[in-house]
């Protein structure tokens, strides 16, 4: 019997890799390189499926001139902003996720990202890595505490409720918002607000968890980055789409923030180069998810979804 075609758009982990040329006639993109618009488009006219991330663009207009054999894409990533969906879904292509496996490696870079930013990690091993640290006094590099501090998260989504457990254990309060109220068991005695405003006003740090989506692009401007009280301490590991960095550099300029933690950007790969000139923006390559039990995780999740859809099956992740 003749085995589906499967297109692997970057290198995934290597059981990934050995799993899928197990069970399918396999492409994989070996040098790891960012594809065009043309090359998805070619390759669809080789391919069953494809196993894409969050690099690889289906916009509509991809989406327009994919080939008919194409029939599902089974994203590598929880968040499928790079789906145009309701283009997809009218060519007939089924489309799936990878939910739940990530939530800990997103959560525990967030936390990174909270702690390092909020005591001056960026300059701290600039410093010493330089051999310029020939100063000390009980005023150097003071850094703002998250012990007792009130923690505002904006989605309370799986990464979400995985970072609040997760400040849990460094005494924080945790408030959120999120468009409905989570159970009180899923609470955790987290404070729920209505409205994303009324929960910036008491976030001395903030945390963002939501997708990016045309309600949500843009989520902290200007305006919602002037409620917060004054010094707090902001964190992206969701979707770069989701702050005005415009504005996230003005707030930082006047003191509104006192420091930011980013994993993801407007412009990936390659960020803002406007952040590296500040010391008070801890930055990192977008690798919430880079742990080696997690990557295994997720390319076998995007494999079960495949093994389901050629079986005939709905895919449990399907979207």
């Amino acid at each position: 019997m003749t085995k589906p075609v499967v297109w692997i758009s970057r290198r995934l982990s290597d059981a990934t890799l050995e799993r899928a040329a197990r069970d399918y006639d396999v492409i994989v993109n070996t040098d790891d390189t960012l594809s065009s618009a043309d090359d998805i488009v070619g390759m669809s006219a080789k391919v069953d499926a494809i196993i894409p991330c969050h690099s690889e663009l289906f916009s509509a207009e991809v989406a327009a001139r994919l080939d008919p054999r194409l029939k599902i894409i089974a994203n590598h990533s929880v968040g499928v902003d790079h789906c145009d969906l309701p283009a997809l879904k009218a060519r007939g292509i089924t489309i799936t996720n990878t939910p739940d496996v990530l939530s800990d490696a997103t959560a525990e870079i967030a936390m990174l990202l909270m702690l390092g930013a909020a005591r001056h990690a960026v300059e701290g091993d600039d410093l010493v890595r330089s051999g310029n640290w020939d100063f000390w006094s009980p005023s150097f590099m003071v850094g703002k505490q998250t012990t007792g501090a009130r923690l505002g998260i904006i989605g309370m989504g799986r990464v979400g409720q995985a970072f609040a457990r997760k400040a849990l254990g460094f005494d924080m309060e945790i408030h959120y918002y999120n468009r409905s109220r989570l159970s009180e068991d899923k609470e955790q005695g987290a404070i729920f607000h209505e409205t994303i405003e009324g929960l910036l006003s008491v976030a001395d740090f903030l945390s963002l968890h939501c997708p990016a989506t045309s309600e949500t692009t843009g989520l902290m401007n200007a305006d919602r980055f002037a409620l917060l009280p004054d010094g707090a301490v902001v964190v992206n590991t969701a979707r770069g789409a989701l702050v005005d960095e415009v504005a996230l550099l003005e707030a930082l300029k006047s003191g509104k923030l006192s420091a930011v933690g980013l994993d993801c950007f407007a412009v990936e790969p390659g960020g803002n180069p406007a952040f590296a000139a500040y010391k008070n923006i801890f930055m990192l390559p977008h690798i919430g998810s880079a742990t080696t039990r997690t990557r295994d995780a997720m390319g076998f999740r995007a494999l079960d979804n495949l093994d389901a859809f050629f079986a005939g099956k709905t895919p449990k992740d399907q979207l």
